[in-house]
């Protein structure tokens, strides 16, 4: 009975450091690199937390934005070859910052998602845009599964987000 219950003390505790250590995360140098490429004015960057998961970008002790992974917000979502994995960063208006494209296993990734051109389409769009490929997203030939399914990642992720902690445009605080 007594070793019953060390053991269920030693696992409680062993339990509780992993939580400790989980709230404590610091964020490694690439991704941190990664978040100031979406956030250049930006001083520092909040461990990944919250619901739904994402980091804050602040700056003079204010949130100036969000960043988040669309593979952890729309984890459904698949191209051709899977999941297009996708940091994007929105400010506080709902604006996209920018869009990196982290991983994927496209085939036709090389002339579609992965030149500079892609991510470039993204900022300064608002959320509130359509981001239909073919109109306000460039489509690409031989792409199109690639090009809509990262289109529509970044859309419903950066959606999601927003009406989690953004104020509608007219209402107030």
């Amino acid at each position: 009975m007594r070793l019953v219950v060390r053991l269920f003390i030693s696992g409680l505790v062993a339990a509780c450091a992993a939580v400790i250590v989980v709230q404590g995360q610091t964020i490694d140098a690439k991704l941190q690199a990664q978040l100031k490429q979406l956030f250049p004015g930006a001083q520092s960057f909040s461990p990944k937390g919250g619901e739904p998961p994402h980091f804050k970008a602040m700056a003079g002790g204010q949130t100036v934005g969000y960043a988040f992974w669309t593979t952890e917000l729309q984890p459904l979502e698949r191209a051709y070859d899977g999941p297009i994995r996708i940091l994007v960063g929105m400010d506080t208006k709902g604006v996209l910052t920018n869009i990196i494209v982290v991983e994927h296993h496209e085939p036709y990734g090389d002339f579609s998602i992965d030149p500079p051109s892609f991510p470039q389409q993204f900022r300064g769009k608002d959320i509130r845009d359509p981001f239909k490929v073919g109109g306000d997203i460039d489509a690409v030939s031989r792409a199109t599964i690639t090009v809509t399914s990262a289109t529509r990642a970044v859309r419903n992720s950066a959606r999601r987000v927003a009406r989690t902690f953004l104020t509608p445009p007219g209402a107030t605080q």
